[in-house]
């Protein structure tokens, strides 16, 4: 099936802010070299956008103690590159489009537990806000350099 067929998956992403306005990133299982990401997944069948958010937190980072701060009103959309389309997800989307959601994690970090039922990260860190669109992969540039302006709201 051609890539532009493929329709793109509906998913959310998570800015977790902890009490020194850092974000939390997670760096891949699946792609160990220096790149991570925030907190993002799939929607499932039926699933809003707030309850898919606060499900994927905890499967992928074992958080729950949080105060959501903004629900992004726009989508963001990328592509994946050629040499993934056809391996992610099954080879059922040519990429995503997601909710994004802005929170304060407002719990102690050990709750922080990346050893879940399915680990998708292997370490995780706080940095600056300034710092996301230089340790993600490219292909998801363009979303985190749009989310900075959103997140610079709460940062400030």
């Amino acid at each position: 099936m051609k890539q532009k067929n493929l329709p793109m998956r509906t998913g959310v992403g998570i800015v977790v802010l902890n009490n020194q306005n850092k974000v939390f990133v997670g760096k891949r299982k699946d792609n160990p070299v220096d790149k991570w990401q925030m907190p993002q997944g799939g929607v499932d069948d039926g699933e809003d956008y707030l309850s898919a958010m606060k499900r994927e937190l905890f499967e992928e980072t074992s958080i729950k103690s949080i105060k959501v701060l903004e629900e992004i009103e726009r989508f963001f959309e990328y592509e994946l590159p050629k040499n993934l389309i056809g391996i992610i997800w099954k080879g059922k989307f040519r990429g995503q489009k997601q909710k994004w959601f802005i929170t304060k994690f407002v719990g102690k970090e050990k709750e922080i537990n990346l050893n879940t039922k399915n680990p998708e990260f292997i370490e995780w860190k706080w940095i600056i806000p300034e710092e996301l669109p230089n340790v993600i992969v490219d292909f998801k540039k363009k979303i985190y350099l749009d989310l900075l302006k959103d997140i610079k709201k709460f940062t400030a």
